[in-house]
């Protein structure tokens, strides 16, 4: 709706994971290499957490884009399947070909596609996003995945990524095995005050803008109050100020079209 007034490609804050908008922070560079140096060394079993809304998902997508053709990956969104359920969705990602759909044909078909694509010199990556919702015994059955090994390196790296409660689930004693096998972890923080209005800027650069539409200083920094630094949220406030500065006409974002914003956003009655 906004779009043309602003002379803009598209929407620059949109909830969706795209990784073309990925605003790289410290936080987040520091998560990309650990990824990257997890897959590259073969280490397993890799852990990536933070609160909902912080970029998790959408720096996946990224990794995948990174990613070189030698490296095969899998990226599982729905956590909420059985042990058959995620065996099934694995092999399916991974293009394997089965004949028979039970855990034992599944289990087999996948190591011997492993053990094919270490001798083409290749890798292969699991990415399981919304891990804190996994049953224990899918994560036990996960466990048993990375027991394909051979005597000098991981077959399989598998990434969990989730939300904090992750960490409090792979904490109980009857996941200690798993816990073990856990050799990087990272936690995402939300942005910095100083990188929201760089994440702002960031967006709109993408998004086509030429400079002249602009968020004041007094703007950002009630996004920043409100969202506390949380990508998702400053997506939805910023979305509607715009929408809001297209209704009065303005090409400035300034403290009370965010103040109002986030009022409409919380329910109450602009005035």
């Amino acid at each position: 709706m906004y779009i043309d007034y602003y002379r803009l490609r598209e929407k620059p804050f949109n909830v969706t994971s795209d990784p073309g908008f990925l605003y790289l922070s410290k936080r987040h560079k520091e998560a990309f290499t650990h990824l990257i140096y997890g897959i590259k060394e073969r280490k397993g079993f890799l852990e990536i957490t933070g609160e909902v809304g912080t970029g998790k998902t959408t720096l996946c997508r990224a990794l995948l884009n990174q990613l070189d053709p030698e490296t095969k990956a899998a990226f599982i969104f729905n956590s909420d399947l059985s042990e058959l359920q995620i065996l099934q969705a694995i092999v399916d990602d991974l293009n394997i070909k089965v004949e028979r759909h039970t855990k034992m044909e599944l289990f087999t078909r996948l190591n011997l596609f492993l053990i094919q694509q270490l001798r083409l010199g290749n890798n292969v990556v699991l990415i399981l996003d919304e891990a804190q919702n996994l049953k224990p015994r899918t994560l036990e059955q996960l466990r048993m995945l990375s027991n394909l090994e051979t005597d000098k390196e991981k077959l399989f790296q598998i990434i969990l990524v989730g939300q904090p409660e992750l960490r409090e689930k792979l904490d109980s004693p009857h996941l200690r095995q798993l816990r073990q096998r856990i050799s990087v972890r990272y936690h995402i923080l939300p942005l910095e005050k100083s990188e929201v209005d760089e994440y702002i800027e960031h967006r709109l650069h993408v998004a086509g803008s030429d400079g002249t539409l602009k968020f004041t200083e007094d703007a950002m920094e009630k996004i920043y109050e409100y969202s506390g630094g949380i990508p998702r949220l400053i997506n939805v406030v910023c979305d509607k100020a715009l929408l809001l500065g297209f209704v009065l006409e303005t090409y400035e974002i300034n403290g009370r079209i965010a103040e109002k914003s986030i009022e409409e956003i919380e329910g109450k009655v602009a005035v």
